[in-house]
């Protein structure tokens, strides 16, 4: 899709710059501004994460064919020295191993003081389907109010800080008297 010369020869269609190399007819700063003005469409999500937010997503020509990725996947696409051919190897390359299982062999030895498993159970809170059982209309029996009767002697004395005003200064004496 690129076209590249020696020289600064080619001119860009849309501000005129010479430059060496042209994507779809425009030096490298005009097809920036285009790609990033670029709508996604309807309904479309992030070819990698399906994030399906619109504000997040963003078109990535990628081997002649534009497709739509979040931010985040495209930030880290672009970052990767050699990107594969399908979707499916695109997905595998930018995969978190850290959530696929556990990443320690078993042969290492634990360092910390009090060595204790930190991945127990779900780490982001049960789901919602956990508490399907529960009526949220359901109200609790009104209570009356709590009235709590205090006796002389439960009271005690209790040295108080007082806030005075400053008391003014005399006035000062004239020197002509």
């Amino acid at each position: 899709m690129s076209v590249e010369v020696d020289r600064a020869t080619l001119p860009c269609n849309v501000c005129g710059a010479a430059v060496t190399e042209l994507r779809r007819g425009r030096c490298w700063g005009c097809y920036s501004r285009w790609a990033d003005t670029r709508p996604v469409g309807r309904g479309a999500s992030c070819t990698i994460c399906h994030e399906k937010r619109r504000t997040m997503l963003k078109l990535v020509e990628l081997k002649g064919r534009s497709l739509p990725f979040c931010h985040g996947c495209a930030a880290q696409l672009l970052r990767l020295a050699d990107v594969p051919d399908n979707v499916d190897e695109i997905r595998e390359a930018l995969r978190r191993d850290r959530r696929d299982g556990d990443r320690r062999d078993g042969e290492t030895v634990d360092q910390r003081i009090f060595p204790r498993e930190r991945r127990v159970g779900e780490r982001r809170g049960p789901s919602r389907e956990a508490y399907a059982d529960t009526d949220p209309s359901m109200r609790l029996s009104e209570f009356d109010e709590v009235v709590i009767e205090l006796a002389e002697d439960d009271l005690e004395d209790v040295e108080q800080t007082q806030v005075r005003a400053k008391p003014l200064a005399p006035p000062a004496a004239h020197a002509n008297d």
